[in-house]
């Protein structure tokens, strides 16, 4: 069996805090003046602003290194997190120090998914400001170390001539992945099944770029009451991916476009299986009157033809790597989410690769995500044996980055030792809205 320093790790999913600098550098005058500026309330928490909508973060969006206890939903700002949350010299080491040779990094308040700019009312500027903050992506971040992070894009779809425009333009630039919201109705938008999508699709196929949707961002997981312990949300997140997963199964364009590629971000693996069998025995038992279209393939031979599915730590999904797909998993370490198993990554994949082959491994670990990515400069920048998590680690021990937990006065458990509710979280977002209003 392959030994763990000897693995090679790509992360299909990881976040960035974005820096308050990354404007900076792309724009000037007015553009600058008026694009999201990264600024304090009164009680030191940062959040961004923008076109007079205000936009946080949580705690649980940044806590790597920090003790379990101070975990929570509270407002943060930049001091109290790992450098390597905002500022990409900092991450590679990082990465470095979990073994993560590439990481393909969403955003986290700013441009995951385009939100805070699909809300701006000011469409024009927005669609300029969305293009400064992929250029920062990718001639800031992505750049800075060639090779080691695939770049990932976000895009106007409130306006879909300017969303062809600039997925052609991604792609000219060395885009390899396109991020949106897997229901883009929460935004005010036609269904994927509308034919507002076509030139999107059409494009996305031209281009060969891969689209990445992301938990969360359009079927949040439910949570059954505002007495429901948060922990019992948390549980079923992942889960929540098959609403969005079985949606765009459906497609037209899945049967038009047999290259397209759909990127299931944080998603996970277990549930595959099941769903793959549910969906073959719904359409073999209804196909005579829903006139789904799978005429010549089953939707579980859809599903592998065009999907992809990350996963952070997933024991029974790889034991059943057959039923799922060896070609269709791919790893990731969601840093610097609460998720995140930073930096014990590898050990505990490691738990989890004990009946695949190490051919298996080497797709799971990294040859899934540069097929599905297109990701070929992976190899092209780096030797392979300078990508290995003994190799990455050696670079990290050599450099003293210091991975002892960072205390920062977050979040303590609820002063009635009762379990934290979802509705103390919602009561926390209202909060903290409130708070920034009249900073």
């Amino acid at each position: 069996m392959m030994q763990m320093n000897d693995m090679v790790l790509i992360s299909t999913d990881d976040h960035i805090c974005e820096p308050p600098t990354m404007f900076d550098n792309q724009l000037s005058g007015d553009l600058l003046a008026s694009a999201p500026k990264f600024l304090s309330d009164r009680n030191g928490k940062n959040y961004w602003e923008y076109q007079g909508r205000k936009k946080g973060s949580v705690g649980l969006n940044a806590v790597v290194g920090r003790p379990f206890e101070e975990y929570g939903m509270e407002p943060t700002s930049l001091d109290q997190l790992r450098e390597g949350c905002w500022d990409v010299h900092a991450r590679v080491n990082d990465m470095d120090v979990d073994g993560i040779a590439a990481s393909m990094c969403f955003g986290n308040a700013i441009v995951f998914d385009g939100q805070t700019f699909h809300t701006a009312p000011d469409k024009k500027l927005a669609l300029r400001h969305m293009q400064a903050a992929n250029d920062w992506h990718y001639d800031e971040w992505c750049m800075a170390y060639p090779g080691r992070f695939i770049p990932l894009g976000v895009l106007p779809t409130w306006d879909m001539d300017a969303t062809v425009a600039e997925i052609h333009r991604l792609a000219k630039k060395g885009f390899r992945a396109l991020q949106m919201n897997e229901n883009p109705t929460v935004q005010g938008l036609p269904s994927v099944h509308n034919d507002y999508w076509n030139p999107f699709f059409k494009a996305v196929a031209d281009t060969d770029l891969t689209i990445a949707l992301h938990i969360g961002s359009g079927n949040p997981a439910p949570h059954a009451s505002m007495e429901t312990p948060i922990e019992a949300w948390i549980s079923t997140m992942p889960l929540s991916v098959s609403q969005g997963v079985s949606d765009w199964l459906q497609l037209e364009e899945l049967h038009r476009y047999p290259r397209l590629r759909i990127a299931i971000s944080e998603g996970s693996l277990g549930w595959v299986p099941y769903f793959m069998e549910r969906a073959d025995f719904s359409n073999a038992r209804h196909k005579a009157w829903t006139k789904s279209g799978f005429d010549h393939i089953k939707p579980s031979e859809l599903l592998k033809r065009h999907f992809l599915h990350c996963f952070i730590d997933d024991k029974f999904g790889l034991k059943n790597l057959d039923a799922i797909g060896e070609d269709n998993a791919a790893f990731e370490t969601d840093y610097p989410h609460s998720d995140a198993l930073w930096p014990e990554a590898p050990e505990h994949l490691c738990a989890s690769l004990g009946n695949l082959t190490d051919a298996q491994v080497d797709k799971v670990t990294h040859l899934n995500a540069i097929k599905w990515f297109n990701f070929e400069e992976f190899f092209a920048n780096n030797k392979r044996e300078d990508l290995t998590v003994g190799a990455c680690r050696a670079r990290a021990a050599a450099k003293g980055v210091d991975v002892a937990p960072k205390s920062s006065g977050g979040a303590k458990p609820l002063a009635d030792g009762r379990p934290v509710t979802s509705g103390d979280v919602m009561t926390m977002f209202q909060t903290q809205a409130a708070q920034r209003e009249v900073a």
